[in-house]
């Protein structure tokens, strides 16, 4: 099944496009005239467009006013009894114009009307045929699933715990658990249960074959039942094409099957608009990043991660991506700087030095991915500069605190460990070299070829004598810097507080607390040294 819908062009003129997926999303930061597009495609297609605003009302009566399914529908479609030209009904007038984005909708006893009046119709229409069947003695069908019937199915796939009924022009709401059931009127219901209601009854009483505009589809919807909600009511209309209106990026990525639109800006008359295209990026990570308008960050930690804390208080003008581990880094840096759509932003990635070679080093710096200038972030807790701004404002007036640690890490930590840290070191660069072979497009017989080539290139005893000279050479010259450089030792860091009177669990936080201080810039500038310099602060 194709759908159809319409977007301006650059005169304002309506576009047609067409598609197979039954919604579309509408995506953009606030102020760039979502909203106003929304009024746009409302009043260019009014007689097939039912447009839900963002600022709905969600309250309603303790009983639903029965009307003729003719008065009902035509009261949810224009505001009015009777059929009409445009929807102006529907929303509140100040004076001078109908306000269609900025006034709240207040409809929901109109929504319940139209609901009731489906039901009875249905029900009356039924009753005929079984009169009809009857007189010719005939057996009659059995009782279809009815409007009501899929309403609460709906309501409760998404409250499990929870039915709806509508009887006697009332709405009651029922909870059970445990083999109790408790009974409550419509009305009381959360702002949540109120709002699935509203929706869903607004999406069975449309009469069929029309788009159906839903402007800020999350406003009220708990994040766990939002999708589910609209693909179940979507799955009910497949007749009708739905337009989703927001800025929730989690939202449009999960609504996997939807053309999307992304709302670049609006100057008052005209749309800047893009469709979004397939990405290796993820896609809410796309999102997000196309309504940024900052470079872009990326760096390895999760979004609570003391890494990620640090790099957000440094590059405070960059928007910082924790992407997880260093290879997600890499990907990713790549994927976005291939993405034609964000060429508009910069973007870089900052990863750990870990065992990396020079070379291996130099060829990541071609596609803006830089390492640090120690083994790995953690390390960076633990440079000279950062310990003796510590100790300063600890209070100490001798660097005795700082020589020990200096000590401390070389004696205790680093020289107990060289050997392991010697044979990883090893193990990652033979990976590496391996990992080289250029194998991709080839036939099996010169794959074979390409992966001996390259087996046969590595010296092992050459790889390892090398690494060996290395760590040997910081130990036995006790150079600090270059201990930080090689050495992976992630809890490290972790170990040091208490030589300043702090807990060591708490040192990482303490740094990251200065950073919010007025010694934010003392702070700053004892670490900098050790970030990539081809990355800006500014």
């Amino acid at each position: 099944m194709e759908y159809k819908y319409y977007l301006p062009d650059s005169n304002n003129q309506a576009k047609e496009y067409v598609t197979k997926n039954n919604s579309l999303i509408i995506i953009g930061g606030n102020g760039t005239g979502k909203s106003k597009l929304g009024e746009w495609m409302e009043k260019k297609q009014v007689i097939s467009t039912h447009r839900i605003g963002a600022q709905r009302s969600l309250v309603f009566g303790h009983y639903i006013q029965q009307k003729s399914y003719e008065q009902a529908i035509n009261l949810l479609m224009y505001g009015r009894q009777e059929k009409s030209q445009d929807h102006d009904s529907r929303w509140e007038y100040d004076g001078e114009k109908y306000n269609y984005t900025s006034s709240l909708l207040n409809d929901y006893e109109n929504v319940l009307s139209a609901l009731i009046a489906l039901k009875t119709r249905e029900q009356e229409q039924y009753i005929s045929e079984c009169k009809e069947r009857e007189a010719g003695n005939l057996q009659h069908n059995k009782v279809p699933e009815m409007v009501i019937d899929i309403l609460q199915r709906i309501w409760k796939s998404v409250f499990p715990q929870r039915n709806i009924k509508l009887d006697d022009a009332k709405v009651t709401a029922i909870f059970s658990k445990d083999g109790t059931v408790k009974e409550y009127k419509g009305r009381d219901m959360s702002d949540g249960e109120r709002v699935a209601l509203y929706l869903i009854a607004q999406a069975l009483c449309v009469p069929e074959n029309k788009t159906i505009i839903i402007d800020e589809p999350e406003i009220h919807l708990h994040r766990s039942i939002m999708n589910r909600l609209w693909v179940a009511i979507e799955k009910e209309r497949q007749d009708c094409f739905f337009v989703y209106i927001t800025h929730d990026t989690q939202f449009a990525a999960n609504h996997a099957y939807a053309d999307k639109i992304w709302v670049k800006g609006y100057d008052g008359e005209h749309w800047n608009l893009e469709k979004i295209n397939d990405s290796d990026l993820p896609e809410e990570l796309l999102l997000n990043l196309l309504g940024n308008r900052k470079p872009v960050l990326f760096v390895e930690g999760t979004a609570d991660s003391y890494d990620t804390k640090l790099y957000s208080e440094i590059y405070k003008n960059y928007y910082v991506v924790p992407c997880g581990s260093c290879s997600r880094v890499i990907a990713q840096t790549k994927a976005m700087k291939a993405n034609p759509q964000l060429h508009h932003l910069k973007c870089y990635g900052i990863i750990d030095r870990d065992y990396r070679s020079e070379y291996e080093i130099e060829k990541l710096e071609v596609d803006g991915i830089y390492a640090l200038k120690v083994a790995e972030v953690e390390n960076l807790f633990l440079v000279e500069e950062l310990l003796n701004v510590v100790n300063t404002i600890m209070g100490f007036t001798d660097t005795l605190n700082v020589s020990k640690i200096k000590k401390y890490i070389i004696e205790k930590r680093f020289q107990p460990q060289i050997n392991h840290q010697i044979c990883d070191a090893v193990i990652s660069e033979i990976k590496y070299q391996l990992s080289t072979a250029n194998i991709t497009g080839k036939k099996d017989d010169e794959v074979k070829q390409s992966l001996e080539a390259t087996y046969s290139s590595i010296v092992f005893e050459n790889v390892k004598a090398a690494k060996e000279s290395l760590f040997t050479e910081v130990l036995h010259t006790n150079d600090y810097a270059q201990v930080l450089k090689i050495f992976n030792y992630k809890t490290m860091s972790k170990s040091v507080g208490h030589f300043f009177g702090l807990k060591d669990e708490e040192y990482h936080d303490f740094i990251i607390r200065q950073l919010n201080s007025t010694r934010a810039d003392e702070i700053k500038t004892a670490i900098i040294g050790y970030l990539p310099t081809e990355i800006s602060e500014e």
